[in-house]
This record gives C-alpha cells, structure tokens and sequence, in this order.
C-alpha cells in the first residue's frame, strides 16, 4: 500500500479484515493473553468447587454427629474461594494490561497511518470524523478486551465447567446442561447476526456526530458573526436523536435477550429432574443441592454475556471503522530509493495538467521553467490556479498529466522527504501550533540553537513585538495561534521558513496580512533571503512584482504569458488588466497610510 510515510512502528499486524486486525494484536501479548485465560478457567472451576463442598455439608447436617466432615468441607469452600479471589485478581489485572497495551498500540499504528496519508485524503475527510474514530472507535476496542473478551473467555469456562461436573453428581444429569448449551449458542448466534448492523449504525452516527461537532467549533466565529448559534443547535440536535436513536435500537435487541428464559426454564427441568430422581431413590438431598448449585454457575455467563456481547460487537464494529482508514490507499509514495541530492533549484513544468476532482481542472497544460536562484511572480485573477502550483512542487499533490521537474528529476522520482525538507511554503493561511513562540520558528529545525531563533525573528521583523509579550519567546500562542494578530502569524512563519534556509522558497501571498510599514522591513529580509535560492511569490504587491526576475500570468487555469514585468505591460493584455487592478486596490491603502 502506498503512503507518503510509513511509521517504523516495532510490530506489524494483518489488515486483512477486522478478525484479523484484531487477532494479529492479541497475539503481540502471549504472556498476559495466557494469564488471563488461567484465572478464567480456575475461577470457573473454583466456583464449581462450592456447590460440591455445600452438598457434601447438607448430607452431613441431615445425617448428624459428622462435625468434622462439615468443617472440612467448610475449609474446602474456604480455601478454594480464597485461592479464586488470588487467581481472579491475576486475571483481572493481566486483562487489564491485555486492553490498555491493544489500546495503545492500535492508536499509535493509526495515528501513523493518518501522517502518511496524502492531502488528497485528508481534504476528503472530516477532522471530527477522524478524531472520532482515533479516540472513540480506539477506545472501543480496549472495552471489548475489557471487559468484553474477558467475560467472554471466562463465561466461556462456566458455560464448560457444569457439562463436566454435572455428570460426576449423577450420569443423567448431563442431559440438561447439553441441551442449554445448544439452545443457548443458537440464541447468540441470532443475537450476534441481528446486533452487529445496528452496532456499526451506532459507531458511524457517533462520527457523523462527531465531525459536526467539531466543524461548528472550528467555525464558531462565522456562526456567531451570521447569529446562527440556533440554527446549528438544531443542527446538532438532529445528529444526537440519531445517536439516541441507534443506541435505542440497540436497547431493544438487548431486551429481547432470549438467554434470560432458557436459563429460567434450565433452572426449573434442573428441579423438576432433581426431585424425580430424588423420589426414585437414585439421589440424596446433598446432591439435588450440588446440582442446582451447578446449574446456578450458567448464571454468570448468561448475565454478563448480555454485556460482553455487546461490547464485542461494538469493538468489531469500531476495529472495521479503524481499518477503512488505515487501508485507505493513497496515490503518493515516500520512495525512499528515490534522489536525495541537494536541490539546486531549477524547477520545470513540462505540460502540467491537474485537477482536484475529476470533473474539475484546475490546471491545463502549464510550461514555464525557473532557473536556480530565479525570483518568480506568479500571478491571476483568485482561481486561476496559483496557489496549486506551489502544491505540485512538493508533491502536496501529484500532477494528473505532464511532469515537475526539479534539477531535471521528475519530483515523483525525488526521496518525499528530502524533497519536502529542502521546499519551504508560507502561505496565507498561517497555522501555529499551539507551543511556545520558539517552538514554532523552530518546528521544521529542532537543533537550532535560541539565538539562530531570535536572528531569524529579527530578519522577519518579528523579535520586536515578541519580547513585548510578558513571557517573551516562551509565550504559548493559542491554538492555530489564536492569540495573535494576523500580521505577527505571517511574520513567525516567516521566521520559521528563514529557519530552514530552504534552496526553494514560495511564498503564497505571505505578507497580505501585514501593513505597509512592516511589509517594507520584511520585504527587504525576503529579497535578502532569496539571493541564492529559487523563490516563488505568488501575491497582489505591486512591489514584490516589480522586483520578481520573472513573472507568470495564469487566468482560468492556463499560462496565458510570461516574461519581465516592462515587457508583459506592453505585450500582455491580461498583464495589464491585472497589474491595473492592483494599482487600484493599492491606491486607497497608500492614501490611508499617509492620512
């Protein structure tokens, strides 16, 4: 399966289908895997041991002066349930473990997944659905360990224990307890068919649920700019019924658990069975009391089969969920043979056609080639397809048709992570996360020292308004780095690209959140930083496109010309509209700086 990064994570599980998802990692854990099993089964039969020892006291009550045989099956009662209680808290403990390590393991295993998958997939999913499935549908699957294939494994001892005692009170005893079992694996069987659909219903409403959530939130502005907080209040409420609604449905199948009545009705033959050969002569009162108190131990994996079964159920439902992700192929590789050459920064569009659907071209057949340290304006009208220029330079996306050549290498041929780690991006839409001022000018370069961190925040014109802040480069930004204004986000990105010292340098209208003051300052650090390395700008200054070395003129997707700046406003018409467009945009901002 291709994926642009592949975790070297110290396991490897099967992917095949769910069962197998979720055999692959029980069987990572062997030793606590068998632990657990033990403490099932010696509590199933430690439990068996009290009806046996209770009958063995009835008689001896009934037939009188046997004191020392009452007390040695006190003891015995007494020793084996303490021995129960010592072996149960190992397999409760080991079952524990069991689930928090699959726990674990499964979300690190997709945590990875969703790093290697490519924009394309990511821009096709909602953030909340993702996050339901990498916290909720995760930790479903260490419920159903525990406590749902705990009780099952340790009900699975009780359902066998009565069919092997039952027997030693009284040959014919094994009749009943055959035909429960029967009965009784039919009846989960059912259970388990008519479940496991509205069991996935549950899970897949709680996403949907889920990425509405989580859209309102990231959105809330818009939603209280437009005063729609109702309107998504009903929005939202309409997703929870349906929540409500499936776990309803669900209630209603456990409530028609059709176990509960054959254990009544096992309870009641057992009597009847027990009496009749009682009244022939064929057993004494000691054991009609050993065998109903075996029958009673049917109890325990009847009532909490309900609940395990359950939980399975939404496990299996919640690991189908996980490996949908975690199969989902994507058309980017990490090619790790590829070339890992220093870049030198020529870059070739060699009839480029893209589109991010199908049905929607967002690029046709571009050429253009930028030469090693070349100072690059792309510019168009917005939706002509600037900004996915830049995503196909470092394989964000891949082309549909034609070749991106970089230092004459089709950019599908490079090592993605050489190629990514030597292309810096600042876009306009600046994300921060939410660490500390240093962390963030230094994400992409973690061995930089703090004063490579403060030289760099100086050059973006950034170091100033940082140590205003009472904590200085320590501040913690909120998060997406909410806590500052539009321009101080710009510079930081700025600061982090300079960071890097990138040979390729794109800049996608990266200083239009910055006033015409500061834009000055930075633009001379930008024309510093580009001497020497290929820089693209993709921006509506009139300032930055004057100086670039070389100008694009995109409009509908398509390269309509091309060349210097003095040379497009006499030959290209579109050239003109759009550099006169920009004249008249920049003239009320220039008059509201001199006011």
């Amino acid at each position: 399966m291709s994926a642009e990064f592949i975790a070297h994570v110290p396991f490897k599980t099967n992917h095949s289908n769910p069962l197998r998802f979720i055999l692959s990692h029980i069987v990572r854990h062997p030793l606590v895997g068998i632990l657990m099993v033990v403490g099932a089964f010696s509590n199933a039969a430690f439990a068996a041991a009290v009806p046996y020892f209770i009958g063995v006291a009835f008689n001896a009550v009934i037939a009188g002066n046997q004191a020392d045989v009452i007390v040695h099956a006190t003891l015995g009662v007494v020793i084996s349930q303490f021995m129960r209680g010592c072996l149960q808290l190992m397999r409760n403990f080991c079952a524990e473990t069991f689930s928090q390590r699959i726990e674990r393991d499964v979300r690190d295993e997709l945590y990875a997944s969703l790093l290697g998958k490519s924009m394309d997939f990511h821009d096709r999913q909602p953030v909340g659905e993702i996050m339901a499935r990498v916290t909720n549908d995760v930790r479903e699957m260490n419920l159903m360990m525990n406590p749902g294939l705990n009780m099952i494994i340790g009900s699975g001892f009780f359902l066998i224990v009565p069919l092997i005692t039952a027997p030693t009170i009284y040959p014919s005893f094994i009749i009943l307890p055959t035909i429960f079992l029967v009965l009784y694996f039919m009846a989960q069987y059912r259970f388990i068919q008519t479940l496991n659909p509205i069991a996935q219903r549950v899970r897949s409403a709680f996403g949907d649920m889920n990425a509405k959530l989580a859209e309102t939130l990231d959105g809330l502005q818009v939603v209280k700019g437009a005063a729609r907080e109702q309107k998504e209040i009903d929005s939202f409420d309409k997703a929870v019924n349906e929540v409500r609604g499936y776990f309803v449905k669900q209630g209603y199948i456990e409530a028609r658990y059709i176990a509960f009545l054959l254990l009544s009705m096992l309870t009641i033959g057992g009597l009847i069975q027990a009496i009749y050969l009682y009244e022939l002569g064929l057993i004494d009162a000691g054991k009609i009391v050993a065998f109903l108190g075996v029958l009673f131990l049917y109890q325990f994996p009847v009532y909490s089969s309900l609940r395990s079964l359950s939980q399975v159920a939404l496990g299996y439902a919640s690991a189908r969920r996980i490996l949908m992700i975690i199969n989902e192929k994507t058309d980017l590789d990490q090619n790790n043979a590829g070339r890992t050459a220093p870049i030198q920064g020529r870059i070739v569009f060699d009839h480029v056609s893209f589109g991010y659907t199908d049905s929607n071209q967002s690029l046709q057949d571009i050429s253009f080639t930028i030469e090693p340290g070349q100072t690059v304006a792309i510019v168009g009208q917005t939706g002509s397809g600037k900004s996915t220029i830049t995503k196909l330079i470092n394989r964000s996306y891949d082309v549909d048709t034609g070749k991106v050549l970089i230092d004459g290498v089709d950019v599908r041929d490079w090592n993605l992570a050489s190629l990514r780690s030597q292309i810096s991006i600042i876009e306009q839409d600046i994300f921060l996360f939410s660490r500390s001022i240093t962390d963030n000018i230094r994400f992409g370069k973690q061995a930089a020292t703090q004063e490579d961190v403060e030289a760099v925040a100086q050059k973006a014109q950034a170091h100033e308004f940082i140590t205003s802040f009472p904590e200085g480069y320590n501040t913690i930004v909120g998060q997406r780095g909410v806590t500052l204004s539009g321009g101080q986000r710009q510079r930081l990105a700025i600061a982090r690209a300079f960071l890097t010292d990138p040979p390729i340098l794109i800049l996608d209208d990266s200083t239009s959140a910055i006033d015409s003051a500061t834009e000055d300052r930075i633009q001379q650090a930008i024309w510093a930083a580009s001497k020497g390395r290929t820089t693209i700008l993709i921006t509506h200054r009139l300032s930055q496109i004057r100086w670039a070395d070389h100008i694009v003129v995109l409009r509908q997707g398509k390269v309509v010309a091309q060349g210097k700046h003095e040379d497009l406003l006499v030959s290209s018409e579109s050239y003109s509209r759009i550099f006169a467009r920009y004249e008249e945009s920049a003239q009320p901002q220039a008059d509201a700086a001199r006011g």
